[in-house]
């Protein structure tokens, strides 16, 4: 789903509310999200999952598919998201 679609679809169930007032609140989401996974902190939303980060150990030994040669792979930092057995048992129905 897109942003655009996003709004539209909350404009449809939230007449009073006009777009700008829409995109300001889906900002301050997302702006929330952003900052507490930032900061090393989880997001969860009851009923739905839970944002976390998660670091991936740094590689010495990985070698390039093409060539054959060992090359090195620093430490990452990845946002995950692990969904709710609420959200999944919606998806597998």
């Amino acid at each position: 789903m897109s942003r655009q679609r996003l709004i539209k679809q909350i404009k449809e169930k939230n007449p009073q509310l006009n777009r700008s007032e829409i995109e300001t609140i889906i900002n301050i989401f997302c702006d929330n999200i952003r900052n507490a996974a930032k900061n090393g902190k989880k997001v969860e939303l009851r009923n739905f999952g839970t944002f976390f980060i998660k670091t991936i150990k740094e590689n010495f030994s990985a070698r390039n598919p093409k060539t054959g040669e060992l090359i090195y792979v620093p430490e990452k930092i990845k946002l995950r998201f692990k969904a709710s057995k609420i959200l999944k048992k919606i998806i597998n129905e």
